[in-house]
């Protein structure tokens, strides 16, 4: 099996935190559409200058039951910035429109195959996943931004058809793993396309 779940392949389930003081499993995002987990942080760059991108994306499709979830999956030891009260602070600042989740043991980013932050999975109704990879294709300089990948692949999911580019490579800094240096990846992890 490829290190990133490849399309068509089910949501793995997952209990985490949240900073709004419950667990959440996939199970309490049933009523959703469509079911957006990103893989984010509080630090990296490419993640800070498109959260109001990502912002946008989210607000844009709410009303049509679209979902977001970020989950924290990097290492607290490794960015001490990306701890979980550091990512309670960041919501009660930006007030952001999606849940955010801290994967303390990174087994869902293990499970899900996250290669960097931010890293998009995009899941149809029936939890099948229909787009992996990038939300625009300049996230660090959003002023830049040629192609918005994940509001596409969400607009035409909605509108009934297929998304045409269901796989993008992710742009931005790798996961922090625990215990390792702040560069590595996995061996097995590579470009999806």
């Amino acid at each position: 099996m490829p290190f990133t779940l490849p399309i068509g392949a089910s949501a793995p389930d997952f209990c985490l935190p949240a900073t709004d003081g419950k667990n959440y499993s996939l199970k309490d995002f049933d009523s959703a559409s469509i079911l957006v987990i990103f893989f984010t942080c509080n630090h990296c760059p490419y993640v800070t200058g498109s959260d109001d991108v990502t912002r946008q994306t989210a607000e844009k499709f709410k009303n049509e039951g679209v979902v977001f979830v970020g989950i924290n999956s990097n290492s607290a030891a490794t960015i001490p910035a990306d701890s979980f009260e550091h990512m309670q602070e960041r919501m009660q600042i930006h007030h952001f429109p999606w849940y955010y989740l801290y994967d303390a043991s990174q087994e869902v980013a293990k499970a899900y195959g996250a290669l960097c932050t931010p890293h998009f999975f995009v899941f149809d109704q029936q939890r099948k996943l229909i787009y992996t990879g990038r939300g625009v294709d300049s996230p660090r300089d959003t002023s830049k931004v040629r192609q918005n990948d994940l509001e596409k692949a969400i607009a035409e999911h909605l509108a009934g058809g297929s998304v045409t580019t269901p796989l993008t490579n992710p742009i931005g800094c790798n996961v922090k793993w625990e215990g390792k240096e702040r560069h590595w990846m996995p061996s097995d992890a590579c470009d999806l396309v």
